[in-house]
Parts: C-alpha cells; sequence; structure tokens
C-alpha cells in the first residue's frame, strides 16, 4: 500500500465516513491500480488516460468482469478526482475511460408446460375470491403480455380516468403502457373466462366508489408487491421449480408467442415495444429452445 493510497483511504474512511465493505472494495481496487504504476515504472500521480485504458483492458483480459472493471475504475476516478482538488495532478487520467460493455442476460421465461400449470393451478381451502382473482391475474400477464404496472392500472369500467379496463365483449384490454402510450391486446377466452368468475366476487371485498379491477382483503386497488408475493406463493404451491415474477410471465407470453408465430413485428405491438430492438432479444430465446431440442434429439448432435 503507497503512501497516496493510504491518505485516500482515510480521506473515505473519516470525511466520508463509507461503509467497511465499501472500503474494502475501494482498498481492493486501488491496490490494483497502485501495482500496475508499479509494474509500468510510473508514478500514480503521473498516470496518463492511455495506461488507465491499458490497465483496464489488462483486468478485464485476466478474467475480471466488466462489472468489476467499472467498479475498479470509479475506485480510481475518485482517487484522482480528490487528487485534483488538492491540486496534486492536473487532470482525471480516468474521464472518459469506459468499462468493457456487460453482455446482457436473457429474459428467462418459463416452458409452455409450467406456464400453462400456473395458470390453471387452483389452490384447495384457500379464499375463493382471491383465488379466482390471482388466477384471473396470471391470465392477463401470461395470456395476454401485460406488465404488471398494465394490470394494477386497470379499472372495473372504461372512464376518462382509467388507465385502462377490460372490454369484455370485445375482448380486449385497453392499457396505459410505458411512456404514456396506449395500447389495446387481445384478451383470450381463458382470461375472459377468469374475468367472469372474478368479477361477481369482487364486489363483496372493494370499497364504495373503489374503481380497481384487482383489490385486496381491504378493498383498496392491489400494489404491484402484494402481486409479486401472491404470485411467487402460487408458483411454488403448483410445483414450479422457478422463482416466478409478474415479468417472467409477459417473458413467457412473447416467446411462447413468437415461437409459434414467428411474426416479430405482431409480437412488437402486442407487447407495446417502441423499437423492434428491444423484442427481437426474444428471438434468442426461441433460438435456445430450438437449441435443446437438436442437443436432445438429433444423432448427429451428440459427440461420441
Amino acid at each position: 500500500m503507497t503512501p497516496l493510497v493510504e491518505r485516500y483511504l482515510t480521506h473515505l474512511r473519516v470525511e466520508r465516513r463509507l461503509a467497511a465493505r465499501t472500503l474494502a472494495t475501494y482498498e481492493e481496487a486501488l491496490l490494483r491500480l497502485a501495482r500496475r504504476a508499479g509494474e509500468t515504472g510510473v508514478e500514480m500521480t503521473q498516470v496518463q488516460p492511455q495506461h488507465v485504458r491499458r490497465w483496464a483492458a489488462q483486468l478485464h483480459a485476466g478474467g475480471l468482469s466488466p462489472r468489476s472493471v467499472a467498479l475498479a475504475l470509479s475506485a480510481w476516478r475518485g482517487l484522482y478526482r480528490w487528487l485534483g482538488r488538492n491540486g496534486e495532478v492536473a487532470l482525471n487520467p480516468v474521464d472518459g475511460v469506459r468499462a468493457p460493455k456487460a453482455a446482457k442476460p436473457l429474459p428467462k421465461a418459463l416452458s409452455v408446460d409450467h406456464s400453462v400449470a400456473l395458470a390453471e393451478y387452483r389452490g384447495s381451502g384457500a379464499d375463493p375470491a382471491l383465488e379466482a382473482r390471482d388466477a384471473c391475474i396470471v391470465e392477463l400477464l401470461y395470456g395476454s403480455g401485460l406488465r404488471i404496472a398494465e394490470v394494477v392500472g386497470l379499472d372495473v369500467q372504461a372512464s376518462g380516468e382509467a388507465r385502462g379496463w377490460i372490454d369484455l365483449q370485445g375482448g380486449e384490454a385497453h392499457v396505459l403502457g410505458k411512456g404514456s402510450k396506449r395500447r389495446s391486446v387481445p384478451v383470450g377466452s381463458a382470461a375472459r373466462d377468469a374475468m367472469q368468475a372474478w368479477l361477481p366476487l369482487r364486489s363483496a371485498l372493494a370499497k364504495v366508489d373503489q374503481p380497481a379491477l384487482f383489490v385486496g382483503s381491504h378493498g383498496t386497488r392491489l400494489t404491484p408487491s402484494q402481486i409479486r408475493s401472491r404470485l411467487k406463493t402460487r408458483a411454488v404451491r403448483a410445483g414450479i421449480p422457478s422463482h416466478v415474477h409478474p415479468h417472467m410471465l409477459r417473458h413467457s407470453f412473447a416467446s411462447h408467442l413468437l415461437q409459434s408465430s414467428g411474426d416479430l413485428r405482431a409480437v412488437q405491438e402486442l407487447l407495446g415495444h417502441a423499437n423492434i430492438a428491444t423484442t427481437q432479444v426474444y428471438t434468442k430465446l426461441d433460438f435456445q429452445h430450438l437449441a435443446k431440442v437438436y442437443d436432445a434429439a438429433h444423432p448427429r448432435a451428440k459427440r461420441r
């Protein structure tokens, strides 16, 4: 540990009062910097942007993840910003140096069998009204690909103030999506049946003049966290071997629809994506599914 690094860590601990865990992360990153500077034969106050770029590339090539490289660069940048305020360096050599891009993980989707099992699950001994409500929510998340905020925003009736509503006769859900953009999506027969089972039971729960379609046991509009909790519990009871959250059902809707139709533009419109590049991630999921089928079934897929 160099005196300069020690001084900066003391500043972080005493003046900025960083937590011990954060300090440990900074210390590890700064020791990497000091080590690279020493190997290069350059004083830390004389480090230039080309040094930082090369060292960041070496860290990544040595197995450090893009996120860890970004954390190291952030610590280095903070050091030189502090040195600049103290008049010890003329420029911050880390400014403008970016970490390598991290690969975006593919969205997780349920299999068709697990999705259907979750949608068809009916708990025994539970409150019939809450079971009917939860079944309806699952049908809209998986059957229509709605976002959780769009489900929460649904009202019983269309009105000037309603963020969204269901037209049972027309078989459509009208919702207010991201960017305050309205869209209409089909509501399948299973979701309509679930809705007709829920609506008569809703009136016994909902407070007077409560417009929300989905209400909790206290009669007020359900919150996203309540839906997440109920869905997680429901999935466990249905025997689904994954941590299920509402957006996973939207991913499943898109993936299964694309697998069946191959119509990327239609899936984009149903999801309400402004950019088709956002929808294209599901083509990778589709290929992933096909690759698994090939690996499991084709005689030439397995090496001897």
